[in-house]
């Protein structure tokens, strides 16, 4: 490069750097969702907010973080929820894609455990889970994760409740809650539900949308 005379900001010719940089996207939203795979957390987002989230096949169903909205008739309040793909145990270790899943709850505020009130089994080769087992198991991988995260305000939605047997299962979750995690791991509310039958979700969403305004020390 030849100096112009004229150029008082010419700086003359430079070797430039060349690097690689790592982006990471995380979903950010009031409220984020954490069960296994199949728990119905993509169809009870779909029913109470206006997002339509991408299903693949099992055992990982969501194929990407969704968020919706929840909105009161008024428009005077709103949660945002995002819908995080279902985790494994071992997530913490970063099996299953753990920590690309898991860093999406980092910046969510309130966390939303959705459990099948039937239990969980991953493949036939894994022990069947209790529905007391996989909260115990999934507040544990959040934990390894990020020491602190259910520290945050926790609900539980317990889903299925269309099934055979469904009540007596309920209250097992509940008596068993109360008696060996009530003082490890605080919960705002525990709330029977039906993504088939549309039960609890009404109750659900008020909850949530209480939990977040309180939080924030404000209505509407």
């Amino acid at each position: 490069d030849l100096k112009d005379g004229n150029d008082k900001h010419y700086i003359g010719r430079k070797e430039g750097k060349e690097r690689y940089v790592k982006l990471v996207m995380k979903s950010m939203a009031d409220v984020g969702l954490v069960g296994y795979p199949n728990a119905g957390k993509s169809s009870l987002l779909s029913m109470v907010s206006k997002s339509a989230p991408k299903i693949g096949s099992y055992p990982f169903t969501t194929l990407k973080p969704t968020v919706g909205t929840v909105r009161t008739a008024d428009h005077s309040r709103e949660v945002t929820i995002a819908d995080i793909p279902g985790l494994i145990e071992g997530a913490s270790e970063n099996r299953g894609l753990g920590h690309v899943f898991l860093q999406h709850i980092e910046r969510t505020k309130i966390l939303l455990f959705v459990l099948d009130v039937q239990g969980f089994q991953l493949n036939y080769r894994q022990p069947h889970r209790t529905p007391f087992q996989t909260f115990g198991y999934l507040a544990r991988e959040l934990e390894l994760y990020m020491a602190g995260l259910t520290k945050r305000p926790i609900v539980i939605a317990v889903n299925k409740m269309d099934t055979e047997g469904a009540d007596e299962e309920f209250t097992a979750f509940t008596a068993q809650y109360r008696e060996q995690l009530r003082k490890l791991v605080r919960v705002s509310a525990i709330v029977p539900v039906s993504c088939y039958t549309g039960q609890g979700l009404d109750h659900l969403t008020e909850v949530l949308l209480d939990l977040k305004y309180k939080k924030k020390g404000m209505r509407g």
